[in-house]
């Protein structure tokens, strides 16, 4: 209880100063004492039931609000204009798989740091790596800093949360030999041209399957990169449809050379997309790879198609010396190390493969540069008794 200046009981949270003015205290809905003034106290007695009435509300109100309700609301309002609909779809994706069955229904501002961690552990048990538990830290974090900003809770509970497993990135690329035995077996197949157009460019398959004849210059040697081609339901969509959209990064616009084989199998690629194109009129569109059926390709198909010709070179192997099956972005693996393989420096392949950043093409291919310095090594001529003159000029 507080008093006047001249000891009269004000009432709790009630005072005056000794300059005459009145003030009331009060905690606010983040535990922060908060002080009004004024100078008549019947005033500031109204000032504060408004003001305490206010907070009350507001928590009462905000109480209500839960993650999952949040959630709707920060992809309407701060994200479907901002990102991609692609990267759209794998927020929802992800959050409505690692994180809505977990906390879904708690209300966002009795959710905290412990909370957090809990569920990227829980992902890390789950057998998700790296990647998956960063973005499912990624999306909380800037869930509960939008909520922050909107004043509807007192802390980010994603600070300091800890991805329970280092990153660990070693691109599968097929061998020399692998790489040899795949293309034999795949000669004058239908997607025999695109596979080699993947291997000698290392083009992403979403790049590779938006290509058009325009996008090749043949004269110049190269292959302009500025749309990549994907096959989702988004949000606004009822069904998969097949998405033109910009490159990955900035970095993704380029333009990537093109040697002599592999112009020759683009040349192989015109000719085909014209056969097919005639056979199919009613399919017409401007993609250089298609299916038999003019129609385009999504990963799926591409890797059906790899399958197919790994299935048939097992045909002729026993169980224990089984072709190894791969994914269509092994092949832009298989392009990045061949280049490192050859001495073509990390920046220009970089630079071909359309990284966002030097450390990303490093991490990737770390163990092929290790690999390469270990036998240059061996290159150099090895010390001997023949070749060892001591420090007179004389040989040992």
């Amino acid at each position: 209880m507080g008093k006047n200046l001249k000891g009269k009981e004000l009432g709790t949270g009630f005072s005056q100063r000794k300059d005459g003015l009145y003030q009331a205290r009060y905690k606010d809905r983040f535990g922060k004492t908060k002080t009004l003034y004024g100078r008549k106290l019947s005033e500031l007695k109204e000032e504060y039931a408004v003001a305490v009435a206010s907070n009350i509300n507001f928590i009462s109100i905000r109480q209500e609000i839960s993650l999952d309700t949040w959630f709707v609301q920060w992809v309407d309002i701060y994200k479907k204009k901002s990102v991609r609909p692609n990267t759209l779809r794998e927020y929802t994706h992800i959050y409505n798989k690692n994180i809505s069955p977990f906390m879904g229904n708690r209300n966002i501002n009795s959710i905290v740091k412990s909370d957090i961690q809990w569920l990227v552990d829980k992902a890390y048990e789950d057998h998700y790596q790296h990647e998956r538990q960063n973005k499912i830290k990624v999306i909380l974090s800037d869930m509960f800093a939008r909520a922050l900003e909107d004043d509807l809770v007192s802390k980010n509970p994603c600070k300091g949360v800890v991805i329970r497993t280092a990153k660990q990135i070693k691109a599968k690329a097929l061998t020399v030999e692998e790489q040899e035995i795949f293309f034999e077996a795949c000669k004058n197949t239908f997607y025999d041209n695109m596979f080699h157009v993947a291997v000698n460019t290392g083009l992403r398959p979403g790049e590779l399957f938006a290509l058009t004849k325009n996008d090749v210059d043949m004269e110049n040697g190269f292959i302009k990169v500025d749309k990549t081609l994907v096959y989702q339901k988004y949000l606004t969509d009822e069904r998969k449809t097949f998405h033109l959209e910009p490159p990955k990064t900035k970095q993704s616009y380029r333009k990537v050379p093109i040697n002599s084989v592999c112009k020759k199998y683009l040349e192989k690629q015109f000719e085909l997309k014209d056969i097919v194109s005639k056979k199919r009129p009613k399919e017409q569109n401007d993609f250089l790879f298609v299916t038999k059926y003019n129609t385009p390709l999504n990963s799926v198909i591409y890797t059906d198609a790899i399958r197919s010709i790994v299935k048939k070179i097992n045909d002729l192997r026993s169980l224990d010396d089984a072709f190894p099956f791969f994914s269509g972005h092994t092949f832009r693996h298989t392009f990045a190390t061949r280049c490192f393989e050859n001495g073509v420096q990390a920046k220009v392949v970089q630079s071909y493969l359309g990284h966002a950043s030097l450390k990303m093409t490093m991490d990737l291919y770390t163990h092929v540069l290790e690999d390469k310095l270990s036998t240059d090594i061996e290159k150099i001529v090895p010390e001997t008794k023949s070749n060892v003159v001591d420090f007179k000029g004389r040989t040992a």
